[in-house]
């Protein structure tokens, strides 16, 4: 079965509580759906900064969230001097502290983390592809640099439109982009 690749840039989930102090009274404004229902790229921005380093122009993706969360590549990490652990979304166990810097603003917390790789799925897919049991699988990817990747955990949600997320690493390793696809073993 093959499946549509979304490569995921560093960004940036935020709290209401955390919004407003990054961003004051400024609204969010869509810039562009992302696949996911409900999901999409913001129009703000906001820079990220520990001790050694700093990275600026991160964008915040909407809407907001019952948790903040900052998804960085391996390399990001790299830049900013952490060692940010692989998580699902939402399971800040072990997150590493940075500092989320907005115009109005600013919040320190540990919540940098490497997205795992995750299929997204709603419940009667995940039936249809036999999936109703399995919490993780593999994947095929590439053309060039052909690769199976493993440990990509199925994250189901009500409304959850079918689509494979990798990290810029992963996707650059396997010279990889979005709207690829990729091959899943089942």
């Amino acid at each position: 079965m093959e499946v549509i690749l979304g490569i995921s840039n560093r960004h940036v989930h935020l709290k209401e509580e955390d919004y407003k102090v990054l961003f004051g009274n400024i609204e969010m404004e869509k810039v562009k759906d992302l696949v996911q229902v409900g999901q999409f790229a913001s129009n703000l921005t906001v820079d990220i900064e520990t001790p050694k380093s700093k990275i600026s122009k991160v964008r915040v993706l909407g809407p907001l969230r019952s948790y903040t969360q900052v998804e960085l590549s391996k390399t990001d990490c790299y830049t900013l001097g952490l060692d940010a652990p692989v998580r699902t979304s939402g399971n800040l166990d072990g997150a590493e502290m940075v500092t989320i810097i907005g115009p109005n603003g600013r919040v320190t917390k540990p919540c940098a983390i490497i997205a795992n790789r995750h299929l997204h799925i709603n419940h009667e897919e995940r039936i249809k592809l036999g999936l109703l049991n399995v919490e993780k699988i593999s994947i095929e990817v590439g053309v060039q640099k052909r690769a199976i990747l493993h440990d990509v955990y199925i994250k189901e949600t009500p409304d959850g439109v079918l689509e494979l997320h990798l990290d810029t690493d992963d996707g650059n390793a396997n010279l990889l982009k979005t709207g690829d696809m990729a091959k899943l073993i089942i």
